[in-house]
């Protein structure tokens, strides 16, 4: 299949980000030509002007819409492009060289409507950013699901760094409207509707993320509170596994409760956990302070994640709400 790519932005007040991607995309080693769709969602600090620069050195469409959330604006960019196949990036991403070289060579090699590939942690990313992506790719914290191949044609990609083809978008009408989770509701769709997908495992992206703990909390909860949803919405796709974090923070408290009662042995397998994080994030980043912050980010994400799964979920089935008023912000329209 001849493939001509569009790439597809959308930004929300983070004007400077955007400068960074699109620089990054102007050194690419790939051959052929690819337009580049921005679209300003509603945002109050424009990213306009750093853009202009960008005009004679990429094929550029800038856009300006209302505040709908990431999904709309995405799907409102895959309909303005030319493109027969969309690269869809956040804007707080970097990339190298090489990337869409290499989303080309594995879509020749072996063609899915749809793929997502890994992130990574940038030599200038602070400490902070650094521990954060650790404990968000990290195999003894995720699983490694955001970068490892356990299921070729199951991968579930993530709108930071994912592509699907224009037959495909057509098909599922993209990504719904909710704020949370919607790229894990259109990979859902994408399967129920016949297409494959793939993790592409060169098409790397340096993820920056959250640059403050407070806000990874919120990213975190917000993650977690939507997977309950989610999974009433695609009920075929629950796993125990979701329940992991939330099980973590049960047992976490209960192991200081325990201690306090003079029984240490729970709580001296969590310090075995998280002296294993300390030395796996330390020979990974050679930095000890990379080390002791990915113990702090570790604790975050799954606190973040399990409380908010723990509140959706009793609000869902316990106090048996519908999915809006179980988590209102995932589907407010502005």
């Amino acid at each position: 299949m001849d493939v001509k790519f569009s790439i597809i932005i959308p930004v929300y007040n983070r004007p400077d980000e955007i400068d960074e991607l699109l620089e990054s995309l102007t050194h690419q080693d790939y051959s052929d030509d690819f337009e580049v769709i921005i679209v300003e969602d509603g945002s109050e600090i424009s990213a306009e002007n750093g853009i202009t620069k960008y005009q004679g050195q990429l094929q550029l469409s800038y856009y300006y819409k209302e505040n709908s959330g990431p999904g709309l604006s995405r799907n409102f960019a895959m309909q303005k492009a030319t493109g027969n196949y969309f690269i869809i990036l956040d804007s707080d991403c970097i990339l190298p060289p090489f990337y869409i070289t290499e989303v080309s060579k594995a879509l020749a090699h072996t063609y899915t409507d749809a793929y997502g590939g890994p992130d990574a942690a940038d030599d200038s990313f602070t400490t902070i950013q650094k521990a954060i992506n650790y404990s968000m790719t990290s195999f003894l914290t995720t699983g490694g699901i955001r970068g490892k191949k356990n299921s070729p044609n199951k991968f579930q990609p993530r709108s930071f760094n994912m592509g699907i083809s224009k037959k495909a978008f057509k098909s599922t009408k993209g990504f719904g409207s909710q704020r949370f989770g919607e790229d894990i509701d259109l990979t859902f769709r994408l399967w129920e509707n016949g297409y494959k997908t793939q993790l592409i495992e060169k098409a790397l992206v340096y993820h920056k993320r959250r640059v403050d703990f407070k806000s990874f909390f919120k990213q975190t909860f917000h993650f977690g509170a939507a997977r309950p949803i989610l999974s009433k919405q695609h009920p075929k796709t629950a796993k125990i596994t979701y329940w992991f974090p939330s099980i973590f923070i049960i047992a976490l408290v209960g192991s200081i409760l325990f201690s306090l009662a003079g029984i240490y042995l729970p709580l001296q397998l969590f310090g075995g956990y998280f002296l294993l994080i300390f030395t796996d994030a330390f020979l990974q980043s050679k930095n000890i302070s990379v080390a002791l912050y990915s113990i702090l980010t570790t604790i975050i994400q799954f606190f973040g994640y399990g409380l908010g799964f723990l509140r959706s979920f009793f609000r869902l089935h316990l106090m048996q709400k519908s999915t809006i008023d179980t988590f209102p912000e995932m589907f407010k329209s502005s």
